[in-house]
């Protein structure tokens, strides 16, 4: 059987953002040992169901295979990423920077954002991507200055009130 050709995507060539706060790096690397733990458990299984006949009708064999197959590539990803990550530590330079907490005014309301690297985003607690144009638009300014931002509808102006 051929292996199906995909057109490759918009998102292929995206290298995997390495910026990571300590907290998500503990739980990283504690999601690491996990699997690491259970592993020959799943590698135990596989012989298992192997065990009771056919391979090729044999729907608990596929799953305990896919499951192994999932771990091991998630641990040489988890494996991997720990060993480049960077650790973001908020600057004190006056400028926003990773790690920044940035309060903006947009049309006259305030907002408040946390820059991250994209592994951690979450925009509806706030955290954004250094990546996105809000922060990547907002990145090195400093207080009082006003970052423009292209949008769909126009443009957007966020005027940087505080950075913590």
């Amino acid at each position: 059987m051929q292996a199906p050709k995909r057109k490759p995507g918009k998102y292929t060539f995206v290298k995997t953002d390495l910026n990571l706060t300590e907290a998500k790096f503990a739980e990283l690397s504690a999601e690491l040992s996990r699997l690491v733990k259970t592993q020959p458990e799943a590698a135990a299984e596989v012989g298992r169901q192997a065990e009771m006949g056919d391979r090729s009708d044999n729907a608990g064999y596929a799953a305990a295979k896919a499951r192994l197959r999932w771990m091991n590539d998630r641990i040489d990803e988890l494996t991997n990423m720990l060993k480049r990550a960077v650790i973001i530590k908020p600057s004190a330079t006056g400028r926003v920077g990773l790690g920044s907490m940035v309060t903006v005014e947009i049309a006259g309301r305030q907002k408040t954002f946390q820059i991250l690297g994209s592994q951690e985003t979450s925009p509806g607690e706030g955290i954004i991507s250094q990546h996105s144009p809000i922060g990547a638009a907002l990145l090195g300014k400093t207080a009082g200055e006003t970052a423009k931002i292209k949008l769909k509808t126009g443009a957007a102006e966020y005027k940087i009130v505080k950075i913590e």
